[in-house]
Parts: structure tokens; sequence; C-alpha cells
């Protein structure tokens, strides 16, 4: 994991701290400047890049470890980055906020279905929903590829077990959640994000909402610099304010 803040940081448990991860396709995640991010740290942030098995940042095996009926290892591997995190005071639950996208959105469902105490805020980013009929969007060969055409027809139950769509419960106090998607999105089709946000507002305790932000003449990543700063804004206001931050300029 790879961690960025401003120096001097007090090691209090106080602090706002944003976590990404991404963790498939062999992708490897290593440090790079972004200037979107400096915002984040003028406002105090830590801001966390987690390197989980399933990426390809230690060569195959580390890809492998987490992929197919493996992949349980990647959302264990980002859940003990938050653990982490909190227990050596970089952070707390009530400061604690995730992002991710594409494969990275499917890792936000399934760890805030298996661990919702352990997180104030999630930004879950065109996330690939609905693993089960996963086969049929038009994603086409990438996703299918990675989890493997032999293994899908005989492991519905792994894939059911950490599907997001199929885990959410009744009743749970899930984190604020913001889901965002484009309506031309077509690697992975925006009816995954509308039904888990439908299944998440039907379900969650509503002590905390539950939104979801719709892009219009985009795909799957924002489709000039403008909706990048448009969604940027939109999601670090979601971040700050579901965090108890309030700007300073």
């Amino acid at each position: 994991m790879f961690l960025v803040y401003r120096r001097g940081l007090k090691l209090d448990g106080n602090n706002p701290v944003l976590v990404s991860g991404y963790g498939g396709f062999s992708v490897v995640e290593s440090p790079e400047f972004g200037t979107l991010r400096l915002v984040l740290l003028e406002q105090g942030f830590v801001y966390a890049q987690v390197n989980m098995r399933g990426g390809g940042e230690y060569g195959e095996k580390w890809h492998l470890a987490g992929s197919k009926l493996k992949k349980q290892n990647v959302f264990d591997d980002f859940i003990a980055a938050g653990e982490w995190l909190i227990a050596n005071k970089y952070t707390s639950r009530e400061k604690l906020a995730i992002q991710g996208g594409s494969n990275g959105g499917l890792l936000m469902g399934a760890v805030i279905n298996q661990r919702p105490e352990l997180y104030r805020a999630v930004v879950a980013q065109a996330g690939v929903m609905i693993c089960c009929a996963f086969r049929n969007s038009r994603l086409g060969g990438l996703g299918w590829r990675n989890m493997d055409r032999a293994t899908m027809r005989t492991s519905s139950k792994t894939l059911y077990g950490y599907s997001p769509l199929h885990n959410v419960r009744a009743g749970v106090k899930y984190p604020a959640t913001l889901i965002t998607t484009a309506d031309h999105d077509d690697r992975v089709v925006p009816g995954h994000s509308f039904k888990y946000a439908a299944a998440l507002q039907a379900a969650a305790s509503h002590e905390n909402p539950v939104l979801i932000r719709i892009d219009t003449n985009s795909g799957h990543s924002a489709s000039s610099t403008t909706k990048t700063l448009e969604q940027t804004r939109d999601i670090y206001s979601f971040i700050f304010y579901s965090l108890g931050v309030t700007p300073k300029y």
C-alpha cells in the first residue's frame, strides 16, 4: 500500500483517509502524480493506494492469487488495508472513505457487503455489480477471460458469494454510498449500477444516504476534461460531507 500525505501528519486517529483499489486483470497500480489529488492533500487527507492480489505488482502468481476461485483474496487484502490504517492511528472508521471504479467498483460493492461497519463512505464507479449475469453484458471478452469460462460454468456459488447485488442485506447500516455510471458506458453497462443502487436503497437501514450519479453522453470514463472536473467535484463534495471535512481555502 502506498500512502501520501502532507509532512507533519499526526497519527492521532483523526485524519480523513481516502483508500483506492483495483485488484484485477494483472493491472499494476503504481504511484503517479495527479493534480486532482492535491485537493485532498491540501485538506489534510491521507491518500492510500492498495496493491492487492489480483493485480500485477508482483508478477503472474500475484495476479492468479486474486482471480477466478481466489477472488475473495482481493477483498480480504483491501479490508486488511483499512484495518491497518485504523490500527496504526492514521484514521478511524468515522474518517475512512473508499473509492474504486470498474473492477474496483465491484471491489467496493463486495467489501461494504462484507464489512459495512468498517467504512464511513464509499464511492463505487461503473462497477460490475451483477457477477452472475456478467457474461451477458457488453463488456465482452476482457472480463470474461479474467474470470475464466470453464470456472464460471462451474463456480456460480463462488460468484454468487461476492456479487454485490446478490449480497445486499436488508436493514444493514451501510456506509454513505455514491454510485456513479454513464449512459453510454459499453464496457460495464449502466444497468449494473442502476440495479445495485435500487437494491441498496430499498434494503439499507437509511441512516446514511445511498445516491447514484448518472453522467450523460459519456462512456466508461469521463469523456472530456470538463466532465472529469464535474465528476471529481461531486465525488469530493460527497466524501468531504460524509467525513465531516470542512474545506479550508
